[in-house]
């Protein structure tokens, strides 16, 4: 689901009085809810214009896909009775039985189909256009003026059966089949898509409640879903804090049940503050700072050179142990290590390693080219936790090339969400990608790929595009990690943007809830929730 899936808590400046009372239990049944930490989605819950965690973490729940998958990351078959392909290109998709949307009506092959239709087609603008692209037709319906609106590679055979063609094998594609671009809408969703996700009707664990903005999203368990994930719990309740450490305080003091990061006040010592309740798991998420072309110094052979010399004046150790005590290790590719067949040694990757004098001689060579000027503005968003860690990269910029260079905090997620999407920021940004399932081509066909809406850095090499097409292709998984490693070397000589850190995920419940656990994205396993 999603950075982006990047972590992150919004509220509007006018709630700060009123958070605590966010994140009280109320009267009625309010009190058996699961409160857990969420913030205001960038957009209305539709699953292909979703590609951020709070929206995701709330549409992940609403619906149900083809596959889902469980807290290890392993997929399953949800609404799909039977997946059955040959060749890894042409597969049969065969639905379960008498599944319904929680208005009542029947989850079709057609639900599917034109749910995808609707993602790929450019006029759309849906935010995951890019996860349909294997698919056959997807160029027709995806150029900037369509010659087609529907991808001729899928076909519905009946209300249960349907096929799907892509233009070439995929070792990944059955695997993202899980993922939320992929899952199904009624028909009801079609006659006004932006109300619709204002007002969402699913087919996943939860059924949609109330949404206030800024403030809480509420779902309750879905009675009629019969897929392998049910709802254990009464209720969720997403509520939206101003910072983390707020967040903290109500966890301590019981007023919210799970928070899925402790902010880095606490780090030192949430173990002691939570004992049992304290929750480490190395996850599948990172942290990256991007900054688009379009910025000044920042293109061709001299923007090249500066993002090399900003990485090489990054301590990122000393970040990792001072700021976040062990519960973020420094990056050393543009997945997450904790992925299958992640290489940590990849050709040319002492550019992620802290060398002040390496940094200004890059630096040099850029201003020999034209001249620094202005001041270098790392942004990033306030309610999220990251401005210790923001901070420090900018006075290590500062400090180690001797440059003006400064932390720019934005009040909410959404608010640098907005802009990075419409490339307005204007200066560095921080952001990062938590999994959507269990594979480093997700993470790089999502942000990298020339056609991604999610290659949020403006990355073009058709060199790259060619290697990832190679790498799904691939026979085997040990011939597809080949081939990504290749395709990573590349984006490590091009430096597309600066990996920061990896994810050491530090979390915590109330002794309210029990069956606690994170899953290998950083997310909760929320069915599970008991209270």
């Amino acid at each position: 689901m999603r950075f982006h899936r990047v972590t992150a808590l919004a509220a509007a400046a006018l709630l700060a009085t009123g958070l605590g009372l966010a994140g009280c239990s109320t009267d009625g049944g309010d009190a058996d809810i699961v409160t857990v930490n969420g913030a205001e989605p960038q957009n209305p819950l539709v699953p292909t214009n979703t590609n951020e965690n709070m929206g995701g973490r709330v549409v992940d729940r609403l619906y149900a896909g083809l596959k889902y998958y469980d807290a290890e990351g392993v997929a399953h078959n949800e609404a799909a009775e039977s997946i059955e392909t040959t060749d890894r290109k042409n597969y049969r998709v065969t639905l379960k039985p008498d599944w319904t949307f929680t208005d009542g009506t029947p989850v079709t092959a057609s639900s599917f189909v034109d749910a995808w239709n609707y993602g790929a087609l450019s006029t759309n603008a849906q935010l995951q256009n890019y996860v349909f692209a294997p698919i056959l037709g997807f160029d027709e319906v995806s150029a900037e003026q369509p010659t087609a609106e529907t991808m001729s590679g899928l076909k519905v055979v009946d209300d249960r059966t349907f096929t799907i063609e892509l233009k070439q094998p995929s070792i990944d594609f059955e695997n993202a089949l899980g993922y939320a671009p992929f899952y199904p809408l009624p028909e009801a969703a079609f006659a006004d898509m932006e109300a619709f996700g204002r007002n969402p009707i699913g087919n996943g664990p939860y059924k949609f409640s109330t949404w206030e903005n800024n403030v809480k999203i509420d779902l309750v368990p879905n009675p009629d879903y019969p897929g392998g994930r049910p709802a254990k719990n009464k209720g969720l309740r997403f509520v939206m804090y101003q910072s983390f450490d707020t967040a903290y305080a109500d966890l301590q003091s019981g007023n919210l049940d799970a928070l899925d990061t402790v902010p880095a006040s606490a780090l030192a010592v949430y173990k002691q503050d939570l004992g049992d309740r304290a929750i480490t798991k190395p996850t599948a998420q990172n942290q990256h700072i991007g900054i688009q072309t379009n910025v000044p110094h920042f293109a061709g052979e001299e923007g090249l050179l500066r993002r090399r010399a900003i990485s090489m004046a990054i301590n990122r150790e000393q970040i990792s142990d001072k700021i976040f005590h062990g519960t973020r290790i420094p990056a050393r590719d543009f997945t997450a290590s904790t992925l299958p067949g992640f290489e940590g040694n990849l050709p040319g990757s002492e550019v992620l390693q802290f060398n002040p004098e390496e940094a200004k001689r890059l630096w040099a060579q850029a201003d020999a080219i034209s001249p620094w000027s202005g001041r270098y503005e790392l942004a990033y968003n306030s309610d999220g936790g990251h401005q210790a860690w923001v901070e420090a990269v900018a006075n290590s910029v500062k400090n180690t090339l001797g440059i003006d260079a400064i932390a720019v905090p934005y009040p909410t997620f959404k608010a640098i969400r907005d802009e990075v999407t419409a490339e307005t920021i204007g200066k560095a940004f921080r952001y990062g990608w938590q999994g959507d399932y269990p594979s480093m081509l997700q993470f790089l066909t999502s942000q990298y790929y020339s056609f991604s809406e999610t290659n949020n850095v403006n990355y073009n090499n058709p060199e790259f595009d060619r290697l990832l097409d190679q790498a799904l292709a691939a026979a085997t998984p040990e011939e597809s990690y080949r081939i990504i490693a290749q395709a990573q070397a590349l984006l490590i000589r091009d430096m597309a943007d600066i990996p920061v850190l990896d994810y050491v995920a530090a979390a915590g419940h109330s002794d309210r809830v029990r069956n606690v656990r994170l899953a290998w994205n950083g997310l909760f396993d929320f069915e599970n929730i008991e209270k």
